[in-house]
């Protein structure tokens, strides 16, 4: 987004009508907040358009790749053009980064819900990133054979 296409929350709160105005201008406003994570408005019907373009787009995707012969292939030439890092990834895990990808975008298409799509991407960039650095791969693949006992609870929890 665009700095014309922001404001404080608090322009919001204070110029409502004046700073709701500004979505006929432009399709969203980014709200920055002090106090939490900035939002983005728009109207209920972009954010229904915006789901139904991306709905449409991977429910085409998924049935391409499930029905077309050779569209398994295309998809494998086409993932470094889209995601360039999958260059990273050993042959095998190109192949499954792709079906991984379809089968999550069909699920949570059908929950409308792209969260675990997100996740996704960012988990297979981080594998095509520890692929890159062959210091950090070997440190990770390494069997140090010793056993560090019990992995304390991240949350602190007991």
């Amino acid at each position: 987004m665009t700095a014309e296409n922001a404001v404080n929350f608090s322009e919001l709160v204070n110029k409502n009508k004046q700073t709701l105005a500004r979505l006929k201008e432009s399709p969203r406003l980014l709200l920055h907040r002090r106090d939490g994570e900035d939002l983005v408005l728009t109207t209920a019907a972009r954010a229904e358009q915006d789901q139904t373009v991306v709905s449409a787009a991977t429910r085409m995707l998924a049935a391409m790749a499930r029905r077309e012969p050779g569209s398994m292939e295309l998809l494998l030439d086409i993932l470094p053009d889209a995601f360039p890092w999958v260059r990273f990834l050993p042959e095998p895990d190109v192949h499954a980064f792709a079906v991984e990808l379809v089968d999550t975008m069909r699920a949570a298409d059908s929950i409308g819900n792209s969260a675990s799509v997100a996740q996704l991407l960012v988990a297979w960039q981080h594998t095509a990133e520890v692929h890159s650095d062959p210091e950090l791969l070997d440190a990770l693949t390494t069997d140090h054979d010793a056993d560090y006992g019990p992995v304390p609870d991240p949350r602190g929890v007991v």
